[in-house]
């Protein structure tokens, strides 16, 4: 298990909401979970994770997504099932 992987998850379903998640940072994490990126329209890319699909904005100035990009994102990661305990549950059990 990539400890820098889990550590992005931590902050994304950290309270009170971080704003210093790096663009990079997410989608390595989205890569390694298995989801597809694709750029859609401007800084807009469509992300396809466990059959759910949902779009995320690149930031604009800078590189770190807003609280409210970071929120969206927890929301997105939520419906798709990937949460903290089921990435670590994940990892133990080598899936």
């Amino acid at each position: 298990m990539s400890h820098k992987h889990r550590n992005v998850l931590q902050a994304i379903y950290h309270d009170p909401v971080s704003a210093n998640i790096q663009w990079r940072e997410i989608e390595s994490l989205l890569n390694h979970v298995g989801a597809t990126i694709e750029p859609a329209h401007g800084a807009r890319f469509r992300v396809l994770l466990n059959r759910r699909e949902f779009f995320l904005h690149h930031p604009h100035h800078g590189n770190e997504l807003s609280k409210q990009e970071v929120k969206h994102l927890r929301e997105c990661l939520a419906s798709a099932g990937l949460t903290l305990s089921s990435y670590e549950e994940a990892q133990r059990t080598g899936q």
